[in-house]
């Protein structure tokens, strides 16, 4: 088995003090042609720069592609992908590459690429998300993937069988979201529009009142008229407004109030309601209906089948029903016809539908094999029924009850199967019943007093409104809290189960629990942009990412149904030839049939039993139950999009200051605060938060202007602060910039590096002014997750900036017995691609800036959620709860899920496998067993229904008994 390794880098906050830049962007990692040094300056002075357009780009994982891709490159220095913005910066030595082999490197990554010469981009690319009514099985969702893909415009399109959902990667300056859906029309599915991807926020209202079309109209004009609308959609026989808008401009209740006002008060404006919800709504409705279906089947299928199977054993009933009509036509017989038909073609129509649509793409799908099969056996039916009509000698045996009864089965197991499917997203129902439905809205006078208090509909909530939360309820918003103290739940978003005490300034998540105190809160992010609603779309988009593994569904299914429908014929052929010549005994016919009818039902049986279904389920059905399970154990495993943590960073602490020259520690302070206020870095907030000590008569203290502020990667940062030249950074910083080291500064960062501190300089005006000793304290439970991941034979590699001997006495500490120290940002993910060179599997653990290029060359990049954002994005897997132990859940979920994968697939190929030889017949010549065609038909919908539970299983999953009793170590530092 190959070996895995976890390369650690959040075992401590990273204090390499590397990129401390707070521009949101992917740091560089610089890489040099072979045989041109770093110090070479000839090569330096010319370097060149180059801008490009990306169209294209969605996630992290499409930046981190194109990243890649370019690095690869000889000659680059640095490239900077902006997913935001959908940009690329390269800095390259134009003597060993040039732009236009960049350009068209980016686009053999597969995005549209060009050349600016401006800083500015605007976005080109929208996400469209389509439901699809009517897909069967995967060859359905290969159809309209494979039509989608063929248009001009479209980058990229994705169509997930287990949630009927595509998303739709589009130019919309090629191709609208409208032709998006004619085409899915056009290939024969019903289509319907989720979201355009136009905007983040976007809300429907519902306007009483309207009763003309210019009523509407003067509505839609007047907020047109508002600041921070961007657009609007009206249905007037609906009455409903839909409206795409900047939060931080405007919000629903400045909606309401201008609609309200409009029409002298005649119009009255509320949210539209939806029902609970697009996706369940269809989901419900799906039910429903094959409820009815199977049903009205049975109320045909149960005389049918009674005429044919049971009654023909009860002497006086059998008499009534052998009773002659017409020559050999009996009333059996006409009365299963009669029966039989309306199950065929009104309840069965959906089949021909379907096999109608697929096969004018020229694709086949599980409904051509059911119309065949099913056909097959109705019209032989219908042949002999006629023959007896016609012939006073004709003696033939009718399969009505094959064609009814297959169907009935059949519609019982898409039944069984969409009712299982729809508790495979049990998850993100749960996620979004967590939002309250009210919320009350305090109104406050200049001195922050409250002088009203109103109930609203949570979703009317806007940017910068107060919310009082009282004992007892859900949080209605993401904000901070300006008065008051409380404990909140917070396990329902990040699987914490401690209650997290909040006090004024503290962050709190829309959908928690409110435990034992009143708070006033002040909403930042409301609607889409909350972190609920974040989660929701991550897990959303988890679920519709394919696994490389599905990839082997989709090729099967490509050849499955003409495979199935020539083993089919072939059977038949080969049992009707054999009873022709001779091949078998005639006492191996049925008395009730002939040599024709029996190679007829068995080639009905293997058209039947095959499913394609079980094989498109297998993997998504699996990924849906495990992304869901992973989200409330506080693991959100993305899809590709980023999700913005909003928890609070635990920073490091400075633990001891001493200064080399004589000088006030307060104006030395308010000077380093200045300067590393510019900064993201942990240990740049540990310093800023440390100065406000100093300033404690002031609450939120301003600190003076850093001008010319600079960040050296990997070193530290400098900037002029009153005039003086200030530089904050590591020894090898002081070092390259020749500033000299005095011994006793030099004696205090060898005692700081022997406490597992980190020492960091101060210089001023090229002076050593000062040194920090920095304590940067163990996550929790690092110790104990080291061993258990040893157990599970996962090898743990630290990978830090920090200095060597600091580095050396937290792997000691954690039992790490690989270190690599002083690492760059590029360093780190150098080490990454060595690994994955020598063959292994690696994943990287990381919260600061610089793990983000290693998270992305990772094979799999998880990121604490309590790290930066740039982190956050740059990963694969999140760890909400901050929390080492989750490194080993993800990983024992991830094998879980996978494992059980495997097992529906066993299931899936070998139910075929061993069902079509038993349907064609292969066990008859030894022990007389033979399946008939509607038993066939109840085997092939139980193993959809079975490989659903299956996958459905997972949501009991539990993590490791390990964790269970563990005793999380920290570093206590007085």
């Amino acid at each position: 088995m190959a070996t895995k390794f976890l390369t650690l880098a959040c075992i401590r906050n990273d204090s390499g003090y590397g990129d401390l830049s707070p521009r949101p962007h992917y740091p560089s990692m610089p890489k040099y042609p072979k045989g041109v040094a770093a110090q070479q300056t000839n090569v330096e002075n010319s370097r060149a720069k180059a801008v490009f357009s990306v169209m294209g780009m969605t996630c992290s994982a499409c930046a981190g592609s194109v990243e890649k891709a370019v690095k690869r490159l000889p000659g680059i220095h640095e490239a900077v992908v902006d997913v935001l913005n959908n940009r690329a910066q390269v800095l390259f030595y134009p003597t060993y590459v040039t732009e236009e082999t960049i350009r068209e490197t980016i686009e053999d990554v597969g995005f549209e690429a060009t050349l600016i010469q401006d800083e500015t981009s605007e976005k080109a690319t929208q996400v469209c998300r389509i439901r699809i009514n009517g897909m069967t099985c995967t060859s359905c969702s290969s159809t309209i993937e494979q039509a989608l893909q063929a248009i001009h415009g479209v980058l990229k399109a994705q169509v997930a069988l287990a949630t009927e959902e595509a998303e739709i990667h589009y130019d919309p300056k090629v191709v609208s979201h409208n032709q998006l859906m004619e085409v899915i029309e056009d290939t024969g599915f019903e289509a319907i529009l989720i979201s355009t991807g136009e905007d983040m926020n976007k809300i429907h209202l519902q306007v009483d009142g309207v009763r003309t079309h210019n009523s509407m109209r003067m509505i839609g004009n007047s907020l047109q008229a508002l600041p921070g609308v961007q657009g609007i959609d009206m249905d007037p026989e609906l009455h409903k407004i839909s409206l795409s808008y900047k939060s931080d401009m405007t919000g629903p209740r400045n909606f309401i109030n201008v609609i309200e006002s409009t029409g002298s008060g005649r119009f009255k404006a509320k949210i539209f309601p939806e029902g609970g919800g697009g996706r369940e709504t269809h989901k419900r409705e799906e039910i429903k209906q094959y409820y009815r279906s199977f049903m009205w089947s049975l109320v045909f299928t149960i005389p049918v089948f009674l005429t044919s199977m049971i009654f023909m054993y009860i002497p006086g009933i059998k008499h009534g029903l052998d009773t002659k009509i017409v020559n050999m036509l009996t009333i059996g017989e006409m009365l299963r016809w009669v029966l039989a038909t309306p199950v065929q073609f009104i309840i069965g129509r959906r089949f021909y539908t379907g096999s109608y649509k697929a096969l004018r793409h020229g694709s086949a799908n599980m409904d051509v094999l059911i119309a065949l099969g099913t056909n097959a056996a109705y019209f032989y039916s219908v042949y002999t029924v006629l023959r007896a009509a016609t012939s006073p000698d004709f003696e033939g045996t009718d399969f009505f009850e094959t064609s009814s009864m297959l169907i009935s089965f059949i519609l019982l197991g898409k039944f069984l199967e969409v009712l299982a499917k729809g508790k495979t997203s049990e998850a993100i129902a749960k996620l979004m019943d967590l939002a309250p439905e009210t919320a009350t809205l305090l109104t406050l006078d200049d001195e922050g007093n409250v002088i009203n208090e109103e109930e609203i509909d949570s979703r009317l909530i806007q940017k910068n409104d107060v919310i009082k939360i009282i004992p007892g309820a859900k949080v209605a918003s993401d904000g901070y809290v300006l008065w008051g103290q409380s404990h909140v739940n917070e396990s329902m978003i990040t699987g914490e189960a401690r209650p997290v005490a909040k006090r004024k300034g503290d962050l709190v998540i829309g959908g928690t629990l409110n435990e034992n105190g009143v708070l006033h809160i002040k909403a930042t992010r409301v609607g889409s942009e909350s972190s609920l609603s974040q989660i929701v779309r991550l897990v959303e988009s988890a679920q519709m990412a394919k696994a490389p593994v599905q990839k082997f569904a989709d090729r099967i299914s490509k050849y499955f149904v003409p495979t199935v429908i020539i083993l089919s014929f072939s059977t038949w052929l080969a049992w009707f030839l054999a009873g022709k010549f001779n091949g078998y005994p005639e006492s191996w016919i049925p008395s009730s049939m002939d040599s024709f009818q029996l190679a007829l039902q068995f080639g009905i049986s293997v058209m039947v039993i095959a499913c394609p279904c079980a094989l498109g389920l297998a993997t998504p059905t699996a990924v849906m139950v495990g992304t869901g399970v992973g989200a409330s154990q506080g693991v959100l495993i993305k899809g590709g999009q980023a999700l913005e943590s909003a928890h609070k960073l635990e920073n490091p602490v400075v633990v001891n200051t001493k200064l080399l020259k004589n000088m006030v520690l307060r104006d030395f302070y308010e000077l380093v605060a200045a300067t590393e206020a510019n900064s993201e870095h942990p240990l740049a907030k540990a310093i800023v938060e440390y100065s406000k000590k100093f300033r404690e008569d002031e609450e939120n203290p301003i600190w003076p202007e850093a001008q010319d502020f600079v960040s050296i990667t990997g070193h530290g940062v400098k900037a002029i602060v009153r005039n003086k030249e200030i530089i904050v950074g590591n020894k090898s910083l002081m070092l390259d910039i020749k500033i000299s080291i005095p011994l006793d500064a030099e004696e205090m960062l060898t005692e700081t590096e022997a406490m597992a501190q980190t020492g960091i300089l101060v210089s001023i005006d090229g002076e050593l002014t000062g040194v920090l000793a920095i304590s940067d304290p163990l996550k929790p439970g690092a110790y104990e997750a080291i061993s258990i991941l040893k157990s599970m034979d996962v090898k743990s590699i630290m990978v830090t900036g920090d200095n060597w001997g600091t580095a050396r006495s937290i792997a000691n500490e954690v039992g790490i017995e690989t270190v690599i120290a002083e690492a760059k940002p590029d360093e780190k993910a150098e080490k990454v691609k060595e690994l994955q060179a020598s063959g292994y599997t690696v994943a990287m653990v990381g919260d600061g800036i610089n793990d983000s290029p290693a998270l992305v060359a990772a094979d799999v990049g998880m990121a604490i959620g309590a790290g930066t954002d740039i982190a956050i994005e740059a990963a694969d897997i999140v760890l909400m709860k901050s929390n080492l132990e989750d490194v080993i859940t993800a990983i024992d979920l991830s094998r879980k899920t996978f494992s059980r994968i495997r097992l529906n697939y066993i299931w899936a190929l070998g139910y075929n496998l061993l069902g079509i030889p038993i349907a064609a017949g292969a066990l008859f010549p030894s022990i007389r067993f033979r399946l008939p065609p509607w038993i066939a038909g109840a085997a092939m919908a139980a193993s959809s229904v079975s490989v659903v539970c299956c996958s459905l299983l997972l949501k009991y999953y539990k993590r490791p008994k390990k964790l269970n009793n563990l005793e999380i170590r920290g570093i206590m530092i007085e």
